[in-house]
This record gives C-alpha cells, structure tokens and sequence, in this order.
C-alpha cells in the first residue's frame, strides 16, 4: 500500500486512476479546487485549493508527505515551477501527465529522445499560459530540469472512453448518423490512441516501477482518421460527408496534417503489455453508435 496523492481525480481517466489506487488498497487524498463531486466516499481523503495558488497549495498540504504524488491538471511552466518547490521533501515520486503534443507531426514513430526536455530551454520569464503543446514542454523541462525528487512525464496521446467529456470520438460518430460535413485534411495519417482505463492502468502501474524521465504510452498499433470513419460507417450503416476542409464547428478533433503517433518500447521493457487498439476502438465505437 502506498500513500499517493492525486492532483485532478473526479473525472475522466483521472476518476478511474483513483477507483483503481482504491481496488488496490492504498491511501488516496484527492487535491482539487472542489468543483466536481465524487463518488468516492470514505474512500478517499479530500483537500481543496486552486493548484494554480501555492500559497493555497501549501496551507492544505501542511507536513504531510507521500509516496507518490500524481499531477494530471499541471499545464504551464508556473505551474511546474509551484510543484518542484512545493513537494520537495514531501515526496519520492512525481508523475506528471504529459501529452504526444511534446512532438512535431511525422510519419515516423516518436521515441522519448525526439523531444528533450533536460536540453529545452527555459525562457525567462516565463511565458502567460497559451499554447497546449508548448505548455507542456515546458512543464516537463522544469520539473526534469529542477525537481529534487524522481519524476516520470507520461506522454499519452488522445485518450478516448465513454467518459470523454471532450467527447471527441462522439463527435465523429454523431456527424456520420447526422450526415453532417466533418473536415479530414489527411485520411490517411497514422495516430495513436489510449482507452481511459488503459491510461488509468499505466498510471497505477507507473507508481511501482523505476521508470522514470518521460515515457510514452498508447495502445499498441495505430489507426487513421479514415479508418475510424469506416468502423463508424460499419456500426452505423451510414456513409459519412467527409471533407478536406470545412467550416472550423466540423472539423475533425483527429485532423492532423501528417502522421503522429508513438513508439512504446521503453515502458513494454520495462514490463509494462499495452492491449491492441483494434481490440477496443470498433467496440468502443458501436457502443456509441447505439447510445
């Protein structure tokens, strides 16, 4: 049993993270700025402040300390900079939930070592919270480059699930049944997935490995925009309008210009069996097709 801490865990993969900590019996407090109500019950420890508040932060956390602290809401390098100097000598481990954005588009499988972060350069000041992909680069090369304590940056790609408030795949399969425009620029391109219990799954596994520096982690095989809206087409027996380019409210989430999508190799050695994507995608897409 472990005393973790998690940062974001009332919804999506992150809820699911916290069911199964809880299934495996360890001591779970949640940190959130008490928005969303849970189902958790006793289950869990509770604290509440802004994470983006380090006096807040520091207040609620008092002395108390962890075996692991998950942090699934930290997107600017501020953000990072908090964390490093907040959970020094109150931690061993840091996971810290990163994204394939780290990576430019191309028809290659991204290893960990095509993005840097130990080599990226930290500007001064930093930056007002903007962009996504480079938020996230920056997160990374602060907590690799500063943090006092082990820490792991899991790069997921796009994670999908019923409970994808996002609901990006929902918007695929509603716009088929609809027979609205959707808006592809490359049928073609090769993209990774993750179902929300498998990147909840890597997550809890993550806490007892040594695994650490960034890792990346998807479901094994890739999929194209394409492909997807023929398993659609299969589930819902309706041709879908698709287009290269159309009004922005259409567009696909999944229209990438090239290729993007990952290699696993570093967490499959390390003990870690992704599942097919193809073993859950077209279930995953019937069981929205029938909602």
């Amino acid at each position: 049993m472990k005393n973790v801490l998690i940062l974001g865990g009332t919804r999506f993969f992150g809820k699911k993270l916290v069911e199964q900590l809880i299934r495996e019996e360890n001591d779970v407090t949640l940190l959130t700025r008490g928005l969303t109500s849970d189902s958790f019950g006793s289950s869990v420890k509770r604290l509440q402040a802004d994470r983006t508040d380090p006096a807040a932060l520091r207040s609620v956390l008092g002395s108390s300390t962890y075996d692991v602290v998950y942090d699934n809401i930290c997107f600017t390098p501020q953000e990072a900079e908090a964390a490093v100097q907040l959970f020094e000598g109150r931690t061993r481990k840091y996971i810290v939930t990163s994204s394939l954005s780290v990576y430019p588009f191309g028809e290659s499988p991204k290893i960990e070592s095509d993005f840097d972060p130990y080599r990226y350069p930290l500007p001064e000041p930093y930056p007002p919270k903007g962009d996504y992909a480079e938020g996230k680069r920056l997160v990374e090369a602060v907590m690799f480059k500063k943090a006092p304590f082990a820490v792991a940056a899991v790069r997921f790609p796009i994670v999908l699930g019923h409970d994808d408030y996002t609901r990006r795949l929902h918007v695929h399969v509603e716009h088929v049944q609809q027979a609205l425009p959707l808006g592809i620029p490359n049928l073609n391109a090769r993209i990774s997935f993750i179902h929300s219990d498998e990147a909840a799954s890597f997550l809890a596994w993550l806490r007892n490995s040594n695994l650490e520096g960034p890792v990346n982690a998807c479901s094994h095989g890739e999929i194209s925009p394409g492909q997807i809206v023929s398993l659609i087409t299969q589930a819902t027996g309706k041709q879908g309008n698709i287009l290269s380019q159309t009004e922005d409210k259409h567009m696909s989430p999944f229209g990438v210009p090239q290729s993007w999508y990952l290699d696993t190799s570093k967490a499959q050695a390390a003990g870690f069996a992704f599942q097919s994507i193809h073993d859950w995608l077209p279930n995953l897409i019937k069981e929205i097709s029938s909602q």
